[in-house]
């Protein structure tokens, strides 16, 4: 059996089971926020410092040239390749030392999106040498008025007659925009139309350095760069177009797709540290003649806390797999990827909540790590499309998911040194109705053994006995409000799925998957009661909604048993002052 809490990333002993160069980079980034010491690190963060240093370190380890190179572009450099699982890897371990380290690695994927799904050589070739270089990438999507709507976008090319075009327009919210060496920028050629008679869309490269190219402030106050950007008169040359109509819209969508992956390692990274820093502090901190952690209501926060941080990694460690082994007959990835998204990063603010919580006064002090991650959490939900926007994506794949199960091979186990090319030909953003899953209910039914889980599995019987006895009308379907809330129940009978998937493979204890999915219980009681109290629910979807409602099976043995795995924490990680 293996060790639970060993799932948990802990810097002094780590070991990603990569080959040996990944193991290296990733060791090293460790060891360079280790150097700098919590102080340094909680002072930088206080004074807004930009995180050049950061960015260097990684230049001269050539970190985000091997980890974001595809091996098609990677010039035979035998250690580049776009790799989920090391990048996954990466992801957590900077959102572990914060958020503001794992920005610029975040927006630089982003940036490369459009790039790498491009056919065009020559850019390709511009951003594989970039990143040799050094540079980082920004994706220029957003702006002020129009935040992502991408159909309204005002940055508009105007042909110069020599074949290419003058762009002028602004962007926001544009990470890395003020040192970016490869910008993927969206907008729209004047007065054309495409084929299907549609503005004609187009992507290009653009460079922070050139120019024409203005950065016009900061918009947030934090050590992140956050640009405003602006071009004025820009030289858009043919070798400088990436997509252009349809493929355009595919290749902005797709490209969230990849990056909006990563900010569920970000936030397990954070929720991980803030526990360790948290679970110390209270067994050492004495109230009243006895340790904080003698308190039952701080005990049941931290094994909550430490439940839910640990689904969260079980979850997200086997979508991985799923995002490495898909392709044209398989985009199951399509529907794990917005829930990683919305519910993994909303449960990172859960734990951090929680634990911050238990400390109190301790977490804003600014020599901590909670005041940082308590500061910056609530940005992981927002961003690449906020919580309503993923789960209103995730409802297109109920029917199909719930309904329609079809044979699948197993998925296995994807740490392989592979290079996942398919990420960047998905294809056309559309037919979501179209994909298929396999029987969710085979995950259930081979854990049906440990109470909790056979009581959720109750819970999500009831969810599909009211699809299918009081199925939502079409004004139920066009409500929104009602949609997310009945989502709400559906992504959670899938976040369980990937659970025990990925417990059955590491091999997790009992204990705490039945501690994991008391939560789990809790947590789909709570969405019933929402579903139940929308003004549109009729009165039999109200029945349904409340008839699912249970009391998680309550173990005193096994609480105290999963508890004592939380108080081991205490001490078994301290950043280095």
């Amino acid at each position: 059996m293996a060790d639970d809490a060993a799932q948990l990333l802990n810097p002094h002993h780590y070991s990603g089971g990569f080959d040996a160069e990944t193991e290296r980079l990733l060791r090293a980034t460790i060891d360079w926020f280790e150097a700098r010491g919590k102080a340094k690190l909680a002072d930088d963060y206080h004074r807004r410092v930009f995180y050049q240093e950061f960015l260097d370190f990684a230049a001269a380890e050539g970190l985000f040239a091997t980890f974001l190179t595809p091996a098609r572009d990677g010039d035979g450099h035998p250690d580049k390749r776009w790799d989920t699982a090391r990048v996954a890897a990466l992801s957590e371990i900077l959102g572990f030392y914060g958020l503001n380290y794992w920005y610029p690695w975040q927006v630089t994927i982003l940036g490369l999106g459009p790039v790498w799904q491009s056919e065009n050589a020559a850019a390709r070739a511009r951003a594989a040498k970039a990143l040799a270089d050094g540079g980082v990438g920004a994706f220029g999507l957003s702006e002020k008025d129009h935040g992502a709507d991408i159909y309204s976008s005002d940055m508009v090319l105007t042909p110069d007659g020599d074949g290419g075009y003058r762009a002028t327009g602004s962007k926001y919210y544009i990470g890395n925009g003020n040192c970016a060496t490869t910008v993927s920028v969206f907008g729209r050629v004047e007065d054309a139309a495409g084929d299907d008679g549609q503005v004609r869309y187009v992507f290009f490269y653009a460079d922070a350095n050139h120019p024409n190219y203005h950065v016009v402030k900061n918009v947030v106050p934090s050590q992140m760069y956050v640009a405003e950007f602006r071009l004025e008169d820009y030289p858009v040359r043919a070798e400088d177009i990436l997509h252009t109509g349809a493929d355009a819209f595919s290749a902005a969508l797709n490209t969230v797709n990849i990056g909006k992956f990563n900010l569920c390692f970000g936030g397990i990274g954070m929720a991980t540290h803030s526990l360790y820093e948290a679970i110390t502090h209270a067994r050492n901190r004495v109230l009243y003649g006895n340790p904080v952690t003698d308190f039952p209501h701080v005990r049941r926060e931290f094994v909550d806390a430490y439940a839910r941080l640990a689904a969260m990694k079980l979850f997200s460690d086997r979508a991985v797999d799923y995002f490495r082994s898909a392709g044209p007959e398989d985009r199951r990835y399509l529907l794990f990827n917005p829930i990683t998204k919305m519910k993994v990063t909303t449960e990172a603010q859960k734990v951090i909540g929680l634990v911050a919580d238990v400390v109190a006064a301790k977490g804003f002090e600014a020599d901590t790590y909670l005041a940082m991650a308590k500061n910056d959490i609530d940005g992981l939900p927002k961003l690449e499309g906020t919580v309503a926007v993923n789960l209103a994506l995730i409802a297109k794949f109920m029917p199909a998911y719930l309904f329609d199960p079809q044979p699948y091979e197993p998925v296995p186990t994807r740490a392989d040194a592979a290079d996942d090319e398919f990420l960047f030909r998905q294809g056309p953003a559309r037919g979501l109705s179209k994909v298929r899953f396999h029987d969710w209910r085979v995950a259930y039914k081979n854990a049906a053994g440990i109470a909790n889980v056979a009581r959720f599995t109750e819970q999500a019987e009831m969810l599909v006995k009211l699809l299918t006895e009081a199925t939502p009308d079409k004004d139920q379907q066009a409500d929104l409000d009602f949609g997310l809330a009945l989502t709400e129940l559906f992504t959670l009978v899938v976040y369980g799925q990937l659970v025990l998937e990925q417990a059955g493979l590491t091999g997790i204890s009992e204990d705490l998957v039945d501690q994991i999915f008391a939560v789990l219980v809790q947590d789909f009681s709570a969405a019933a009661v929402e579903l139940n109290g929308k003004s549109s629910s009729t009165e039999v979807q109200q029945r349904l909604a409340l008839a699912s409602i249970r009391k998680p099976v309550a173990g005193a043995e096994r609480f105290d048993r999963v508890w004592r795995q939380v108080e081991a924490l205490s001490g078994a990680y301290a950043m280095n002052p």
